[in-house]
């Protein structure tokens, strides 16, 4: 079965998942986050099928969210690097690591905590707010249809 593209979907989340939507590219995306850059790195940490592999990374690069750069090593290796495009669903990340320490933890599990570099203490955790500051739930929030262009 052919996979339908999103590439010209009208609706963000749309394009977005065409993008990075599947769990190895997310995966990969976070391993990047935590200084994973080379292809036997990635593979090694999710224990992908190197040809899975070599699609997700050069479907990252050519959606411009990783970049391929020259050993950082000097070495004659290659790594992926986070672009800016890259470096921005970092809060993507986050907000899909919390969503999944809310609701796929019993209480006394042990997990991963992302803490923060120069303090060591856990991020706090991630709001939608206003331009004014007030903090929204999803039910003070609604989509505006895009208006259509005319010829």
């Amino acid at each position: 079965m052919k996979r339908k593209s999103f590439r010209e979907a009208e609706c963000p989340v749309a394009r977005t998942l065409d993008a990075i939507g599947d769990w190895w590219s997310l995966l990969i995306i976070r391993d990047a986050f935590d200084g994973i850059s080379r292809f036997s790195q990635f593979q090694q940490n999710l224990g992908i099928a190197k040809g899975m592999l070599t699609t997700r990374l050069r479907d990252l690069v050519e959606a411009g969210v990783l970049a391929l750069a020259p050993a950082s090593d000097g070495s004659a290796y290659q790594e992926y690097v986070l672009t800016e495009k890259g470096r921005r669903l970092f809060l993507v990340i986050v907000s899909l690591r919390q969503w999944g320490e809310d609701h796929l933890y019993q209480a006394d599990e042990p997990r991963s905590t992302l803490v923060e570099t120069n303090t060591n203490h856990p991020v706090s955790r991630l709001e939608l707010s206003s331009l004014s500051g007030k903090k929204l739930a999803w039910e003070e929030t609604r989509v505006v249809a895009a208006q259509r262009r005319s010829s």
